[in-house]
Protein backbone atom coordinates (compact mmCIF):
# COMPACT_ATOMS: atom_id res chain seq x y z
CA UNK A 1 0.00 0.00 0.00
CA UNK A 2 2.16 2.83 -1.32
CA UNK A 3 1.58 6.54 -0.69
CA UNK A 4 0.29 6.74 -4.27
CA UNK A 5 -2.25 3.98 -3.58
CA UNK A 6 -3.45 5.74 -0.44
CA UNK A 7 -3.80 8.99 -2.42
CA UNK A 8 -5.89 7.07 -4.99
CA UNK A 9 -8.18 5.83 -2.21
CA UNK A 10 -8.52 9.36 -0.85
CA UNK A 11 -9.52 10.60 -4.28
CA UNK A 12 -12.16 7.87 -4.59
CA UNK A 13 -13.59 8.78 -1.20
CA UNK A 14 -13.74 12.46 -2.12
CA UNK A 15 -15.61 11.68 -5.34
CA UNK A 16 -17.98 9.26 -3.57
CA UNK A 17 -18.80 11.77 -0.86
CA UNK A 18 -19.82 14.23 -3.53
CA UNK A 19 -22.85 12.06 -4.26
CA UNK A 20 -23.39 9.51 -1.50
CA UNK A 21 -26.05 6.84 -2.12
CA UNK A 22 -29.26 6.99 -0.11
CA UNK A 23 -28.94 3.31 0.81
CA UNK A 24 -26.09 1.04 1.89
CA UNK A 25 -23.51 0.48 -0.85
CA UNK A 26 -19.89 -0.46 -1.39
CA UNK A 27 -17.93 2.67 -2.30
CA UNK A 28 -14.57 1.07 -3.07
CA UNK A 29 -13.89 -2.55 -4.01
CA UNK A 30 -10.15 -3.02 -3.98
CA UNK A 31 -10.61 -6.79 -3.96
CA UNK A 32 -11.69 -6.53 -7.58
CA UNK A 33 -7.97 -6.05 -8.30
CA UNK A 34 -8.39 -2.93 -10.38
CA UNK A 35 -6.39 -0.61 -8.13
CA UNK A 36 -2.74 -1.63 -7.58
CA UNK A 37 -1.74 -1.62 -3.95
CA UNK A 38 -5.33 -1.64 -2.68
CA UNK A 39 -6.27 -5.25 -3.47
CA UNK A 40 -6.87 -6.07 0.20
CA UNK A 41 -9.06 -3.10 1.09
CA UNK A 42 -12.76 -2.29 0.78
CA UNK A 43 -14.93 0.66 1.83
CA UNK A 44 -18.64 0.38 2.60
CA UNK A 45 -21.15 3.18 3.16
CA UNK A 46 -23.60 2.08 5.85
CA UNK A 47 -25.74 5.22 5.92
CA UNK A 48 -23.77 7.29 8.39
CA UNK A 49 -21.05 4.73 9.07
CA UNK A 50 -18.04 4.47 6.78
CA UNK A 51 -16.51 1.01 7.21
CA UNK A 52 -12.98 0.51 5.84
CA UNK A 53 -11.86 -3.13 5.91
CA UNK A 54 -8.33 -4.47 5.59
CA UNK A 55 -8.05 -8.13 4.63
CA UNK A 56 -4.25 -8.41 4.89
CA UNK A 57 -1.89 -6.89 7.43
CA UNK A 58 -0.01 -3.91 5.98
CA UNK A 59 3.43 -2.81 7.05
CA UNK A 60 3.47 -0.58 10.12
CA UNK A 61 4.26 2.58 8.16
CA UNK A 62 1.60 1.78 5.55
CA UNK A 63 -1.01 1.34 8.28
CA UNK A 64 0.03 4.61 9.93
CA UNK A 65 -0.23 6.45 6.59
CA UNK A 66 -3.68 4.96 5.93
CA UNK A 67 -4.93 5.89 9.41
CA UNK A 68 -3.61 9.44 9.00
CA UNK A 69 -5.33 9.85 5.63
CA UNK A 70 -8.63 8.53 6.97
CA UNK A 71 -8.53 10.83 10.01
CA UNK A 72 -7.79 13.78 7.74
CA UNK A 73 -10.68 12.80 5.50
CA UNK A 74 -12.99 12.65 8.53
CA UNK A 75 -12.04 16.28 9.22
CA UNK A 76 -12.58 17.42 5.62
CA UNK A 77 -15.43 19.63 4.33
CA UNK A 78 -16.74 16.65 2.30
CA UNK A 79 -17.16 14.61 5.49
CA UNK A 80 -18.64 17.48 7.52
CA UNK A 81 -21.23 18.25 4.85
CA UNK A 82 -22.34 14.62 4.64
CA UNK A 83 -24.50 12.50 6.94
CA UNK A 84 -21.42 10.58 8.10
CA UNK A 85 -21.00 10.14 11.85
CA UNK A 86 -18.60 7.20 12.27
CA UNK A 87 -15.42 6.03 10.55
CA UNK A 88 -14.34 2.48 11.33
CA UNK A 89 -11.21 0.59 10.31
CA UNK A 90 -11.65 -3.18 10.58
CA UNK A 91 -8.64 -5.50 10.65
CA UNK A 92 -10.11 -8.67 9.14
CA UNK A 93 -6.70 -10.36 9.05
CA UNK A 94 -6.68 -10.55 12.85
CA UNK A 95 -8.28 -13.49 14.61
CA UNK A 96 -10.71 -11.19 16.42
CA UNK A 97 -11.32 -8.93 13.38
CA UNK A 98 -10.62 -5.96 15.66
CA UNK A 99 -12.16 -2.64 14.68
CA UNK A 100 -10.77 0.84 15.35
CA UNK A 101 -13.04 3.85 15.69
CA UNK A 102 -11.24 6.65 13.88
CA UNK A 103 -14.26 8.95 14.13
CA UNK A 104 -17.25 8.75 16.45
CA UNK A 105 -17.97 6.91 19.70
CA UNK A 106 -18.15 3.11 19.84
CA UNK A 107 -21.51 1.66 18.78
CA UNK A 108 -22.75 -1.94 18.72
CA UNK A 109 -24.53 -1.70 15.40
CA UNK A 110 -26.70 0.22 13.03
CA UNK A 111 -29.70 -0.17 10.77
CA UNK A 112 -29.37 0.12 7.02
CA UNK A 113 -31.78 0.12 4.10
CA UNK A 114 -31.40 -1.83 0.86
CA UNK A 115 -34.12 -1.58 -1.80
CA UNK A 116 -36.48 -0.22 0.82
CA UNK A 117 -35.91 -3.13 3.24
CA UNK A 118 -34.32 -2.69 6.65
CA UNK A 119 -31.51 -4.77 8.13
CA UNK A 120 -29.74 -4.66 11.47
CA UNK A 121 -25.93 -4.82 11.31
CA UNK A 122 -23.31 -5.57 13.96
CA UNK A 123 -20.30 -3.30 14.04
CA UNK A 124 -16.95 -3.73 15.71
CA UNK A 125 -17.65 -7.14 17.25
CA UNK A 126 -17.81 -9.76 14.49
CA UNK A 127 -15.98 -10.65 11.31
CA UNK A 128 -19.05 -9.92 9.15
CA UNK A 129 -21.52 -7.14 9.81
CA UNK A 130 -24.63 -9.16 8.91
CA UNK A 131 -25.41 -8.45 5.25
CA UNK A 132 -23.23 -9.16 2.21
CA UNK A 133 -23.64 -6.14 -0.04
CA UNK A 134 -22.38 -7.96 -3.14
CA UNK A 135 -25.58 -10.07 -3.14
CA UNK A 136 -27.82 -7.04 -3.62
CA UNK A 137 -28.93 -7.98 -7.13
CA UNK A 138 -29.49 -11.58 -6.02
CA UNK A 139 -31.86 -10.38 -3.33
CA UNK A 140 -33.59 -8.20 -5.90
CA UNK A 141 -34.00 -11.19 -8.21
CA UNK A 142 -35.52 -13.53 -5.61
CA UNK A 143 -37.86 -10.76 -4.49
CA UNK A 144 -39.19 -10.40 -8.04
CA UNK A 145 -39.65 -14.16 -8.36
CA UNK A 146 -41.14 -14.86 -4.93
CA UNK A 147 -44.90 -14.28 -5.25
CA UNK A 148 -46.75 -17.37 -4.01
CA UNK A 149 -43.55 -19.45 -3.84
CA UNK A 150 -42.38 -21.85 -1.12
CA UNK A 151 -38.69 -21.09 -0.61
CA UNK A 152 -35.81 -22.90 1.09
CA UNK A 153 -32.88 -20.70 2.16
CA UNK A 154 -29.81 -22.81 2.95
CA UNK A 155 -26.89 -21.29 4.89
CA UNK A 156 -29.36 -18.53 5.67
CA UNK A 157 -27.05 -16.53 7.96
CA UNK A 158 -29.08 -13.43 8.99
CA UNK A 159 -31.83 -14.21 6.47
CA UNK A 160 -31.26 -11.48 3.89
CA UNK A 161 -32.75 -13.66 1.15
CA UNK A 162 -35.65 -14.55 3.41
CA UNK A 163 -36.49 -10.90 4.06
CA UNK A 164 -36.43 -10.28 0.30
CA UNK A 165 -38.72 -13.19 -0.63
CA UNK A 166 -41.30 -12.39 2.06
CA UNK A 167 -41.28 -8.77 0.82
CA UNK A 168 -41.90 -10.23 -2.65
CA UNK A 169 -44.96 -12.17 -1.53
CA UNK A 170 -43.58 -15.66 -0.87
CA UNK A 171 -46.11 -18.04 0.65
CA UNK A 172 -43.51 -19.46 3.02
CA UNK A 173 -39.75 -19.55 3.57
CA UNK A 174 -37.64 -22.02 5.53
CA UNK A 175 -34.25 -20.74 6.75
CA UNK A 176 -31.58 -23.24 7.77
CA UNK A 177 -28.24 -22.34 9.36
CA UNK A 178 -26.05 -23.91 12.05
CA UNK A 179 -25.74 -20.53 13.80
CA UNK A 180 -28.73 -19.90 16.01
CA UNK A 181 -27.54 -16.34 16.85
CA UNK A 182 -27.46 -15.55 13.11
CA UNK A 183 -31.00 -16.87 12.71
CA UNK A 184 -32.08 -14.81 15.72
CA UNK A 185 -30.77 -11.72 13.93
CA UNK A 186 -32.69 -12.91 10.86
CA UNK A 187 -35.87 -12.98 12.94
CA UNK A 188 -35.09 -9.42 14.05
CA UNK A 189 -34.66 -8.37 10.40
CA UNK A 190 -38.09 -9.72 9.53
CA UNK A 191 -39.59 -7.87 12.49
CA UNK A 192 -37.89 -4.65 11.39
CA UNK A 193 -39.85 -4.93 8.14
CA UNK A 194 -43.17 -5.80 9.78
CA UNK A 195 -43.28 -9.30 8.28
CA UNK A 196 -45.69 -11.99 9.39
CA UNK A 197 -43.43 -14.53 11.09
CA UNK A 198 -45.97 -17.33 10.72
CA UNK A 199 -44.74 -17.57 7.13
CA UNK A 200 -41.08 -17.93 8.18
CA UNK A 201 -39.31 -20.92 9.75
CA UNK A 202 -35.88 -20.87 11.38
CA UNK A 203 -34.00 -24.18 11.65
CA UNK A 204 -30.73 -24.04 13.60
CA UNK A 205 -29.45 -27.37 12.29
CA UNK A 206 -26.55 -28.99 10.49
CA UNK A 207 -27.72 -29.30 6.89
CA UNK A 208 -26.17 -32.72 6.35
CA UNK A 209 -28.19 -34.15 9.24
CA UNK A 210 -31.43 -32.48 8.16
CA UNK A 211 -32.45 -33.89 4.78
CA UNK A 212 -35.44 -35.76 6.21
CA UNK A 213 -36.68 -32.64 7.98
CA UNK A 214 -36.35 -30.60 4.80
CA UNK A 215 -38.24 -33.18 2.73
CA UNK A 216 -41.12 -32.90 5.20
CA UNK A 217 -41.02 -29.09 4.93
CA UNK A 218 -41.06 -29.20 1.10
CA UNK A 219 -41.36 -29.49 -1.76
CA UNK A 220 -39.92 -26.09 -2.62
CA UNK A 221 -40.43 -23.88 -5.65
CA UNK A 222 -37.09 -22.16 -5.09
CA UNK A 223 -33.99 -23.29 -3.20
CA UNK A 224 -31.23 -20.78 -2.44
CA UNK A 225 -27.80 -22.24 -1.67
CA UNK A 226 -25.30 -19.62 -0.49
CA UNK A 227 -22.61 -21.43 1.52
CA UNK A 228 -19.39 -20.12 3.03
CA UNK A 229 -16.19 -21.11 1.27
CA UNK A 230 -14.98 -22.71 4.47
CA UNK A 231 -16.53 -23.39 7.84
CA UNK A 232 -14.18 -25.14 10.26
CA UNK A 233 -15.33 -28.63 11.09
CA UNK A 234 -18.48 -28.53 8.99
CA UNK A 235 -18.10 -27.32 5.42
CA UNK A 236 -15.46 -27.11 2.70
CA UNK A 237 -17.00 -25.74 -0.48
CA UNK A 238 -14.86 -27.58 -3.02
CA UNK A 239 -15.63 -30.88 -1.29
CA UNK A 240 -19.14 -30.49 0.12
CA UNK A 241 -21.07 -28.47 -2.48
CA UNK A 242 -21.54 -31.67 -4.52
CA UNK A 243 -23.13 -33.37 -1.48
CA UNK A 244 -25.79 -30.66 -1.49
CA UNK A 245 -26.36 -30.68 -5.23
CA UNK A 246 -27.20 -34.38 -5.38
CA UNK A 247 -30.01 -33.92 -2.81
CA UNK A 248 -31.66 -30.92 -4.45
CA UNK A 249 -33.99 -32.74 -6.90
CA UNK A 250 -35.78 -34.58 -4.07
CA UNK A 251 -36.58 -31.24 -2.41
CA UNK A 252 -37.92 -29.41 -5.49
CA UNK A 253 -41.32 -29.17 -7.12
CA UNK A 254 -41.42 -30.49 -10.73
CA UNK A 255 -40.75 -26.99 -12.08
CA UNK A 256 -38.59 -25.83 -9.18
CA UNK A 257 -35.47 -23.70 -9.45
CA UNK A 258 -32.16 -23.46 -7.63
CA UNK A 259 -30.04 -20.35 -7.10
CA UNK A 260 -26.57 -21.75 -6.41
CA UNK A 261 -24.10 -19.16 -5.12
CA UNK A 262 -20.36 -19.09 -4.50
CA UNK A 263 -18.03 -16.26 -3.47
CA UNK A 264 -14.75 -18.20 -3.54
CA UNK A 265 -12.44 -16.61 -6.15
CA UNK A 266 -10.84 -20.02 -6.80
CA UNK A 267 -14.16 -21.63 -7.81
CA UNK A 268 -15.27 -20.82 -11.37
CA UNK A 269 -18.81 -20.87 -12.79
CA UNK A 270 -17.77 -23.77 -15.03
CA UNK A 271 -16.89 -25.82 -11.95
CA UNK A 272 -20.32 -25.30 -10.41
CA UNK A 273 -22.11 -26.00 -13.70
CA UNK A 274 -20.11 -29.21 -14.22
CA UNK A 275 -20.71 -30.34 -10.63
CA UNK A 276 -24.46 -29.78 -10.97
CA UNK A 277 -24.54 -31.66 -14.29
CA UNK A 278 -22.84 -34.63 -12.64
CA UNK A 279 -24.64 -34.66 -9.29
CA UNK A 280 -28.12 -33.46 -10.35
CA UNK A 281 -28.46 -33.96 -14.13
CA UNK A 282 -32.18 -33.20 -13.96
CA UNK A 283 -31.31 -29.58 -13.22
CA UNK A 284 -30.25 -27.52 -16.24
CA UNK A 285 -28.21 -24.34 -16.11
CA UNK A 286 -30.24 -21.25 -17.08
CA UNK A 287 -28.14 -18.14 -16.42
CA UNK A 288 -25.68 -16.35 -14.18
CA UNK A 289 -27.15 -13.35 -12.39
CA UNK A 290 -25.33 -10.04 -12.76
CA UNK A 291 -23.29 -8.60 -9.90
CA UNK A 292 -23.66 -5.01 -8.72
CA UNK A 293 -21.49 -2.65 -10.79
CA UNK A 294 -19.70 -1.41 -7.67
CA UNK A 295 -18.25 -4.93 -7.31
CA UNK A 296 -16.49 -4.96 -10.69
CA UNK A 297 -13.64 -7.48 -10.85
CA UNK A 298 -10.69 -7.74 -13.24
CA UNK A 299 -11.51 -11.47 -13.46
CA UNK A 300 -15.29 -12.00 -13.68
CA UNK A 301 -14.88 -15.70 -12.91
CA UNK A 302 -13.33 -14.81 -9.55
CA UNK A 303 -16.22 -12.56 -8.54
CA UNK A 304 -19.43 -13.65 -6.85
CA UNK A 305 -21.22 -16.42 -8.72
CA UNK A 306 -25.04 -16.64 -8.50
CA UNK A 307 -26.12 -19.34 -10.95
CA UNK A 308 -29.71 -20.24 -11.75
CA UNK A 309 -30.71 -23.85 -12.45
CA UNK A 310 -34.17 -25.16 -13.32
CA UNK A 311 -35.82 -28.59 -13.11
Amino acid sequence: MTPAAIATLQQHLSVAFGDLPHEARRLFHGRGRQWPGLEQLTVDWLQGVLLVTLFREPQAQQLADLQRMLREFAASPAWRSSAASHLLLQHRYRADSATEYLQGEAIDGCEIVEDGLRYRLDLGRKQNSGLFLDMRLGRQWVRRQAAGQVVLNLFAYTCGFSVAVIAGGAARVVNLDMSRPALSRGRDNHRLNGHELSRVSFLGHDLFNSWGKLRREGPFDLIIVDPPSFQKGSFILSRDYARIMRRLPELLTPSGRVLACCNDPAITPDFLIAEMAREAPALRFVERLANPPEFADSDPDAALKALLFSA
